[in-house]
């Protein structure tokens, strides 16, 4: 099974991780042959490209580091605050991130959103530059629909496209996915668990996710319902429920590449013990979860409306 590791948790997103505990989950994932860290300069502000940059000192041949750039913080908050993809700008961030990382290079290097103020060409094409003079070695996207894909592919062969998929975020499957097969594009998916959302993961103090509708109000109680029946069908099959929500996506989308968010060992050996659901599988969870059962969009109503991947 590959899987790749997406290392935003362990910069405090979603509640406090010890640093030396962060670097030991790197470890162990490198150990167990996972060769593909996902990260963004703008988590923890650069702490998690820092962080990333300590854990693979000595260790930069056997990994392959994706990159999301653009989105921009104030101080205090942490959160984005728009997207910046100009040309300049490119450089700029990736100047940053190559040292932060501790690399004369990155594998992949996406804008973390689609910049509504610059065509997609321009950014593509800057990018396309760093990889001619070897900082970059493949383009990814991010969180992008149809026209925008087939727009930057005219400028540059795009390797991956990184978009939620789970049991609860379906949308990818009308429009995008169908895009990349023509396209001969790949995915990496995030959101798996839907923010622990489907592992039915605890909301604690300083957890962004307090801030989404999925896990709060009356959508919240719903989805706490909906995830305890998924909970009671993985106990029947003697399989957790995070290796339900990871197995059923390994199954569905069995060429893309599920990007987890381990903060700990044990859920990154829990991650790796994961196989594919089967047929008959597939269909319990669609009783019980069918496509749109989900209450509650998966970012706020303002994030969402950023989101190309999201247009129709």
């Amino acid at each position: 099974m590959t899987i790749a590791l997406g290392c935003m948790g362990l910069s405090g997103v979603y509640g406090r991780v010890d640093e030396t505990q962060g670097i030991a989950v790197i470890h162990a994932a490198i150990e167990r042959g996972i060769t593909l860290l996902d990260t963004g300069d703008h988590y923890g502000a650069g702490h998690n490209e820092l962080l990333i940059g300590k854990a693979i000192a000595g260790r930069r041949d056997r990994v392959q580091l994706s990159v999301k750039f653009g989105a921009m913080l104030a101080p205090g908050s942490g959160l984005p605050g728009g997207v910046d993809a100009r040309p300049a700008a490119v450089r700029n961030f990736l100047a940053y991130s190559l040292v932060r990382l501790g690399t004369d290079h990155v594998d992949i290097y996406r804008p973390a959103r689609l910049d509504p103020t610059v065509p997609i060409e321009d950014t593509v094409g800057a990018i396309a530059e760093l990889v001619k003079a070897g900082y970059v070695r493949s383009i990814g996207l991010s969180e992008v629909g149809p026209e925008t894909i087939r727009r930057a592919a005219t400028v540059h062969p795009i390797a991956d496209l990184q978009i939620e998929y789970s049991i609860a975020s379906r949308g990818p499957e009308d429009q995008i996915f169908p895009v990349l097969a023509e396209l001969g594009i790949g995915a990496t998916l995030y959101g798996v668990l839907s923010r622990g959302l489907l592992s039915g993961s605890s909301v604690g103090a300083g957890d962004a996710r307090a801030r989404m509708p999925r896990f709060s109000g009356a959508e919240g109680e719903a989805n706490a319902k909906l995830v305890t029946g998924l909970q009671r069908l993985a106990r029947t099959w003697g399989i957790t429920a995070s290796q339900l929500a990871i197995g059923w996506v390994l199954a569905k989308q069995p060429t893309f590449i599920p990007t987890l968010g381990m903060r700990t060992i044990a859920q990154l050996d829990e991650a790796l013990a994961t196989r594919p659901l089967t047929a008959e599988q597939l269909a319990a969870v669609e009783a019980i979860a069918p496509r749109g059962s989900i209450a509650g969009t998966r970012y706020p109503a303002a994030a969402m409306t950023a989101l190309d991947s999201e247009k129709r």
